[in-house]
């Protein structure tokens, strides 16, 4: 374990404080828990809650499986981006992102640079996502090979901790802790 995955919370740059933010984007690997600590934090904060995923389905009248199937990951990277630059006009939205959103360039520039906005990074080791994602017995296809998918947290783990401005880690926490860890560190 890398000692940025032992310790608590880190904060990369300092946070905006609560009243000064329009949106809190949510990133991580698949199983980190992006959607189920959104929907907490949107509810606790009285906010709107945003799966990107979910909106780019709806935009689209395609689903995810389908678009990559259809077009290709290059084509459906061009729509997430699309999604993206739509949802960070939303205010007082919590905004779960794409496990391969930070990939992109366009999109890193596009978190860094849209005023208002705070990027937490839900860090886990990733065993600990990989069995998340195991015992919610959801079918991802990124998970199929193992040495791929953790090959690919390796890669997308940088992209995260650039993006950051507070990293939580999520492996021993539930998500209501998590939750009542990242509302603390925003209260500050």
């Amino acid at each position: 374990m890398t000692p940025a995955m032992q310790a608590e919370p880190t904060t990369q740059t300092p946070p905006l404080p609560l009243q000064h933010l329009q949106r809190i984007t949510l990133t991580g690997f698949m199983g980190a828990g992006k959607t189920t600590i959104g929907r907490l934090l949107a509810e606790r904060l009285g906010w709107n809650f945003l799966d990107l995923d979910a909106y780019l389905e709806q935009r689209t009248g395609n689903t995810i499986a389908d678009i990559f199937a259809q077009h290709g990951e290059q084509r459906f990277r061009r729509l997430e981006s699309a999604a993206l630059v739509s949802a960070l006009g939303l205010q007082h939205t919590v905004l779960a992102l794409g496990g391969g959103t930070p990939e992109g360039l366009t999109n890193r520039l596009l978190l860094e640079q849209t005023p208002g906005t705070l990027t937490v990074f839900l860090d886990a080791p990733f065993s600990t996502l990989y069995d998340r994602c195991v015992l919610q017995d959801i079918a991802r296809p990124v998970l199929a090979n193992v040495e791929d998918a953790q090959q690919r947290f390796q890669q997308r783990r940088p992209h995260y901790l650039r993006l950051a401005g507070l990293t939580l880690n999520t492996a021993d926490r539930t998500p209501e802790q998590t939750v009542q860890q990242l509302l603390a560190e925003l209260s500050r």
